[in-house]
């Protein structure tokens, strides 16, 4: 989807990446000296209006957090916290939620960015007009490292609502009533330009507790790199003179949950088997079971496999420990690279550890620079979930022009973080449990 970025177009993002290093008095060199976390503090709970996000939507569910944003990662939510209809006070999901890197190789060898870490992602955040923010609000953005520090204030953050089609519906055995309502969505997405490429940045903060994050590339082809003679490309515009270079977008993020406001949260991995059926019975049978996985590991997506973080303090009315499910999206793993060749990552807390490659967090020597690396066998106390989603971009001549967004992502669902469907209608929720029909 993020068709050529051109080489120029590349060194041009890295060119003013250094210029602005230089005139904030970085020292000249690579990668770390550039841009410095300096900047960018963990915001507290109660962080000052101006960094605060607090929405309640129509179904009574309210979402809180504080933002900052990073010299290198972009937009970060800090201390994202759930409260449903029904529940006295807030439910704390997450310490932070971040991107963890986004890794663009081409197909035919010839170069490989990490745009988060080498190209200038943050300083590249677009000033966003009203009609993209429909019923919202933009905040202004202070970029650190600007490329222009003269000018580091950018309208760039949107925050607004969205309607998002049936949370549910339900008719019973009569016609008699049906229960149905929309679900409702807070959006939080910011507009980041590297090279030709822009991308979205979205978060979704849905009514039902689900968070979906997505990244969505658009912008443009590189018109200046249609070059691509090895046999890799696909011919754009008329006949088969320009070819387009086919390259990968692997999008890292990064989580650190705090359920119930205590990072000690704990990894659960579910794996199901389905057997044929057996003598005198009438269909296969399927039974799952729970590894509790207490050692860093680097883990694959397989059918009938998920994960979820699980509250190591918190219970649901119901006495069931809190827990939140891993939800993968669609994805394309990519196998050039060793930490590009597994979904998911659940390393321990390490302050140094924040990208996913090419990381810039001054590790000790010896550490390693990527993911992959840093699952070494440590016992998870406090884990961080690292997710890995892939899209292999071959154009089509319909990216041209501008190019539609493609999305690629993930989300993450409440699992007994409430004792039943947080929207359920009050008509309803005495059915919990077995329940039988009232006279």
């Amino acid at each position: 989807m993020r068709v050529n970025r051109i080489s120029r177009a590349r060194t041009r993002a890295a060119v003013g990446l250094s210029v602005a290093a230089l005139a904030a008095g970085a020292t000249t060199g690579t990668g770390p000296a550039v841009a410095q976390p300096r900047a960018a503090a963990p915001a507290a709970a109660e962080c000052s209006a101006a960094y605060r996000i607090e929405q309640k939507l129509a179904g009574g569910t309210t979402w809180r957090m504080c933002w900052r944003y990073d010299s290198k990662a972009g937009l970060v939510l800090d201390d994202v916290s759930y409260q449903p209809k029904g529940e006295a006070k807030p439910i704390k999901v997450l310490n932070s939620a971040r991107l963890g890197q986004i890794h663009v190789p081409y197909d035919d060898g010839s170069v490989e960015y990490d745009d988060l870490t080498g190209f200038g992602f943050a300083q590249g955040l677009m000033n966003l007009a009203p009609g993209e923010c429909p019923g919202g609000t933009i905040k202004t953005v202070k970029v650190p490292d600007a490329w222009d520090p003269q000018h580091p204030n950018v309208k760039g953050l949107c925050t607004t609502t969205r309607t998002r089609g049936h949370a549910y519906r339900m008719q019973g055995d009569s016609a008699a009533k049906v229960y149905q309502t929309q679900g409702k969505d807070l959006l939080v997405y910011t507009v980041n330009q590297v090279g030709w490429y822009e991308y979205i940045s979205e978060w979704r903060f849905q009514d039902d507790g689900t968070i979906a994050m997505n990244v969505g590339a658009t912008g443009s082809l590189s018109y200046e790199d249609y070059d691509a003679g090895d046999g890799r490309g696909w011919p754009i515009g008329k006949g088969a003179k320009a070819y387009a270079t086919s390259h990968s977008h692997n999008v890292f993020w990064r989580l650190d949950f705090g359920l119930d406001g205590s990072s000690k949260t704990k990894i659960e991995q579910y794996d199901s088997t389905v057997t044929a059926p057996a003598r005198g019975q009438e269909a296969p049978t399927a039974k799952t079971t729970r590894t509790k996985v207490t050692k860093e590991l680097a883990g694959d997506h397989k059918t009938y496999r998920w994960w979820r973080v699980v509250s190591a303090t918190g219970k649901n009315k119901d006495g069931h420990a809190r827990s939140y499910e891993i939800v993968p999206g669609a994805t394309t793993r990519y196998p050039g690279r060793s930490y590009t060749r597994h979904d998911v990552y659940f390393t321990q807390y390490d302050k140094c550890e924040q990208f996913a490659s090419n990381n810039t967090g001054n590790c000790p020597a010896g550490a390693g620079k990527s993911v992959d690396k840093w699952v070494n066998g440590q016992t998870l106390t406090h884990p961080v979930v690292w997710m890995n989603v892939g899209f292999h971009h071959i154009a089509r001549d319909e990216d041209q022009q501008p190019m539609p967004v493609h999305w690629q992502g993930f989300s993450i669902a409440p699992r007994d973080v409430t004792a039943m469907n947080p929207l359920t209608p009050d008509q309803l929720s005495w059915q919990n449990g077995h329940w039988q029909p009232r006279s």
